[in-house]
């Protein structure tokens, strides 16, 4: 077993911590949007998308700011805590952000997906879009400069150069060896 230095220990840490938040807060938007209201009327579905944005749109522009804006910020912290739980450095920007957006997109359907069964709360299309454009938006203001920042910190504690060369490992990432193959064997007569 490899024995981590103290910027492996840190990447341990902040991988700790990106997991907890992450818990908590999908604990936090669990509890927001799959508890039961109590209302007097439910609206229907909305399965048009841009229909209830329009609709937002209409109600004018400080209560369109308002419900505009809890659908972005609803699941955005996901931009942010996903890759800080999945703890890489050395990864490419657009798989990341792709991998990042599509993880927001499924957790926002599973929530749009589960509400269906929940009374007092409706689908609605616009939500999935404007959660998955929140965790889009997250993730390109906060992720790149902040993978850019610790790559820097870890270099300097390393005592060398914040560039790596292509295809080498952070300390805290052990290669596997070559994958096994098995044997063929033969089919008995």
């Amino acid at each position: 077993m490899q024995r981590q230095g103290s910027g492996g220990s840190a990447v341990i840490r902040f991988r700790a911590a990106g997991g907890i938040l992450l818990l908590a807060h999908l604990l936090l938007v669990s509890w927001l949007t799959l508890r039961p209201l109590d209302v007097m009327w439910v609206t229907a579905p909305n399965l048009e998308p841009f229909a209830g944005i329009k609709a937002d749109l209409a109600l004018g522009p400080v209560e369109a700011a308002r419900r505009i804006s809890e659908g972005l910020l609803l699941l955005a912290p996901l931009g942010v805590l996903l890759p800080m739980a999945g703890g890489k450095l050395a990864v490419s920007p657009l798989a990341s952000m792709a991998r990042t957006v599509a993880a927001g997109a499924l957790l926002s359907l599973g929530i749009e997906l589960l509400q269906t069964g929940v009374p007092g709360q409706v689908v609605d299309v616009d939500s999935l879009l404007l959660n998955t454009v929140g965790v889009a938006l997250a993730h390109l203001a906060v992720v790149p400069a902040g993978r850019s920042r610790l790559r820097r910190r870890q270099g300097r504690s390393a005592g060398g150069s914040s560039r790596r060369p292509r295809g080498t490992l952070l300390r805290d990432e052990t290669s596997q060896g070559a994958t096994p193959t098995i044997p063929r064997v033969g089919i008995a007569p």
